[in-house]
């Protein structure tokens, strides 16, 4: 079975797109006529451009059929991704004599493959260079010239047979001008490629893909996000973790904090999810940080997507509690990524966080701060969805993942912008308390799967050395409530003189 799935792979024609190719298993079946469909500026010359670009690279002939753009305007938009279109032909179908009153009536004769006067020159010219990549923009011009829909598809149809008689594979670009649930073209073409691109409130459009129709491929199926930026279209298949698995060293690391440790369990375990969540100013990040530098000095490799705050003050800031992670980011072992969720698709996010995972060799993923990441979401379902193929991933990779999430409120009832607790291995939770007419902080760890975890409240704190855990203070009252207090006589770390206001 193995082997014919190879097969089948070899025999598949690439896209020009590695994005698109994987969620097809592969690529276009031969010798097909495909239909890419979109709005304009959506990305369909690009990608057309692509498709003859890596026939190209493969020794394969090309011929670009524009109804629609000149020559001139193909060669600059090529030429602005730094791109050589002299490798394949470029054709203008519509020339000066095209738009002569005896060419409006029809393009192709409807009855028979005889082609009309306007296109006579084309065929010539794919019967004289014999290519195996055609691409066909747009079919809007088509449209119009054919004047009636039943003209319209038989000319579809003579087309595709004509073509199919020369082994060629051809891309049909449409704009999407056709009458609402038309859907002739769809029909008739072998695959169709639907493009799309949505503009928010604030921020960049996301754009995305999907696979409407494939006939004879089994192919992932739903929205893939994609980008357009100098260079080309890049497309991040949608992140199914059920098809990631790998074996790993399930054994306990340690955080780098003896109490840390014995307040989880023995410490982090590779394949799961901790969470860090508790009110602003707390200590999460710190947290987090402190673990990262455990696991650097053990010498494995971490990244950090870093939400929130800017990498100069997360910097300063550590450095400020004794925590050095420059040094750590020169050897190589740190990435810090600073993300801006009003320009990042989520699509994008997760094939950033493959590619540190499965090419670069990363075993700690830090994410900080949810509350960010879900900025980047049209809705807190999706950011569920999402959140949970990203973890289930990870965790079948055997990375140590590292979540924080911040909770509105200081005292009282504090809410949380959406709730993955339940997604999460290891939950753990930070609380303010009041004591002797000082704020303090307390933690606790509230959920493990992976381990039997301690139940107590410890006091935290924030020293010159970094993260400091006290004893399990045993008469705490409300701390669940969100109005926690402290009436038990057991020795806390913090006293009116050294009371450290610094916090993650």
């Amino acid at each position: 079975m193995t082997q014919n799935k190879a097969n089948e792979r070899a025999a598949r024609l690439s896209t020009g797109i590695d994005g698109i190719d994987d969620i097809l298993g592969g690529g276009f079946t031969p010798h097909r006529m495909y239909l890419v469909e979109g709005a304009p500026g959506t990305g369909k010359t690009t990608l057309a451009l692509q498709f003859l670009l890596r026939g190209a690279a493969e020794g394969q002939r090309g011929l670009y059929i524009t109804l629609s753009e000149t020559k001139s305007e193909l060669i600059s938009v090529a030429a602005s991704h730094g791109w050589d279109v002299s490798q394949f032909k470029i054709v203008e179908l519509l020339s000066d004599e095209g738009l002569d009153p005896r060419y409006e009536q029809t393009v192709l004769q409807p009855a028979e493959v005889e082609l009309g006067e306007t296109v006579r020159d084309v065929i010539q010219q794919v019967d004289e260079l014999r290519p195996v990549r055609i691409v066909l923009d747009s079919l809007s011009e088509l449209r119009l010239l054919s004047q009636n829909p039943l003209r319209y598809r038989r000319q579809i149809l003579a087309l595709k047979r004509y073509l199919a008689t020369r082994e060629c594979t051809v891309l049909l670009l449409d704009d999407n001008t056709a009458e609402p649930g038309d859907l002739q073209l769809h029909s008739i073409a072998h695959g169709v490629i639907s493009l799309d691109s949505m503009a928010h409130d604030y921020g960049g459009n996301r754009r995305r893909l999907r696979i409407a129709k494939m006939r004879g491929i089994k192919f992932r199926e739903g929205y893939h996000d994609f980008s357009l930026d100098t260079g080309g279209i890049k497309v991040y298949p949608r992140l199914v973790a059920a098809e990631h698995h790998a074996q790993f060293d399930s054994h306990a690391l340690s955080t780098g904090n003896e109490r840390l440790n014995t307040l989880l369990g023995g410490g982090l375990i590779p394949g799961t999810s901790a969470l860090m969540i508790g009110p602003s100013g707390v200590g999460k990040t710190t947290t987090v940080v402190s673990c990262l530098i455990a696991a650097l000095e053990r010498g494995e490799l971490c990244v950090y997507y870093l939400f929130d705050e800017t990498l100069s003050t997360l910097l300063l800031r550590c450095t400020n509690l004794g925590m050095d992670l420059q040094s750590h980011i020169e050897a190589g072992l740190l990435t810090v990524r600073q993300i801006d969720p009003a320009e990042l698709s989520p699509g994008e996010f997760a094939a950033d966080v493959r590619d540190a995972v499965e090419n670069r060799g990363m075993k700690y993923v830090a994410i900080d701060s949810l509350n960010a990441y879900l900025q980047a979401m049209p809705g807190e379902r999706y950011l569920l969805l999402q959140m949970h193929e990203l973890l289930g991933y990870l965790n079948q990779k055997g990375a140590i993942t590292l979540l924080v999430l911040g909770q509105h409120g200081i005292i009282g009832e504090v809410q949380n912008d959406i709730d993955i607790s339940y997604l999460s291995d290891v939950v753990v939770l930070f609380r303010y308390f009041e004591h002797g007419g000082e704020v303090l902080t307390a933690i606790a760890a509230v959920k493990s799967r992976a381990n039997a975890h301690e139940r107590s409240i410890r006091q935290f704190r924030l020293g010159d050395d970094g993260v400091e855990i006290g004893e399990a203070l045993r008469d705490f009252d409300g701390v669940l409530t969100g109005l926690p207090s402290y009436k038990g006589g057991t020795a806390l770390l913090a006293t009116t003189e050294n009371v450290i206001a610094r916090a993650g």
